[in-house]
């Protein structure tokens, strides 16, 4: 049983994220939320049935699979620290289920419509445009994520290399190659940026600069202009995120041939799981593509199958 108080050990299991894997700000702030309401109701000596009762406890007032899931991904990493730590003897998640996740599919744009999505970003006012076209031009060409977007250093575009470093989750760095277009329409947006408004030019510490108190183009106002491109292009606003444009990049990739590994590379995953959700994608494409084309294809089951040419 642990000794010190349930709030002192998960400040030393938070403190253990923040130092040993860099955990983002969001990240611990979510871990806090979920073991407070679990701690509160069984404390840091529950044993697995108050694991299973709290998880039951969830699945009844209506919570999604994925909330419960990552609730007790929380549990599973707070007691294995304590056991690790040996400020408890066991580990009460150890045997415990996950719950079911449903399958879900990346919900990608088109070629076509990423196409019209940077013609409608183009025919923004001309204070967002070379932003808006900017923003969807590396997102689409290198998958980054709108975090990894908004931090980028105006260094990270070195005329002599094709390739930028980026920081994604955890602190890693990866190389992402960035199209010429995408390179100079961030030069545009960086210079323009930098620039706009009255008084002193914003300084430079980021690709995409701002007055505010973080000093860059904040994450909402990132999905802002892309849902200001989508309605300019004939979209529905509610389809286009940087999220979606990191999936598109990943599943037009994939369909054009890349293969799994190297686009776990290029998306920053850490687990190539992570990126196999893409493989349902091509399934999806295959099938469709043996239906409309294959001779066979069309003929109903209760039909005889001839001999083609017949």
């Amino acid at each position: 049983m642990a000794a010190a108080p349930a709030a002192r050990l998960l400040e030393m299991f938070l403190d253990m994220l923040a130092a040993e894997r860099n955990a983002a700000r969001n990240t611990l702030l979510a871990y806090r939320a979920d073991l407070v309401d679990f701690l509160s109701q069984h404390g840091a000596d529950a044993q697995a049935g108050d694991c299973r009762a709290h998880l039951a406890g969830l699945a009844a007032a209506g919570l999604s699979a994925r909330s419960q899931a990552r609730k007790l991904s929380a549990m599973r990493q707070f007691f294995r620290f304590l056991a690790r730590e040996g400020l408890r003897g066991d580990d009460p998640t150890e045997l415990l289920d996950s719950p079911r996740l449903p399958a879900s599919l990346p919900k990608a744009l088109s070629e076509a419509e990423v196409a019209a999505l940077i013609e409608g970003a183009a025919k923004l006012s001309a204070a967002h445009a070379p932003l808006a076209v900017a923003a969807i031009e590396l997102l689409y060409c290198s998958g980054l994520r709108a975090s990894e977007l908004v931090t980028l250093p105006p260094g990270a575009m070195r005329a002599d290399s094709p390739l930028i470093a980026v920081r994604g989750k955890g602190g890693k760095e990866r190389l992402v190659p960035i199209s010429e277009r995408a390179r100079a329409a961030a030069a545009a947006a960086h210079g323009g940026m930098q620039h706009r408004g009255k008084g002193r030019p914003v300084a430079a510490r980021y690709l995409f600069p701002a007055r505010g108190k973080q000093g860059h183009l904040t994450r909402q106002a990132l999905g802002l202009l892309l849902k200001e491109a989508a309605l300019a292009a004939g979209l529905a606003p509610e389809r286009v995120s940087p999220h979606v444009l990191r999936h598109s990049f990943a599943s037009h990739l994939l369909g054009r041939g890349a293969d799994l590994r190297s686009l776990q590379i290029l998306l920053g995953h850490a687990d190539i799981t992570t990126t196999q959700v893409y493989t349902k994608v091509l399934e999806e494409r295959l099938r469709a593509l043996v239906e409309a084309h294959h001779p066979l294809a069309a003929e109903s089951p209760g039909k005889g199958r001839g001999a083609p040419g017949r």
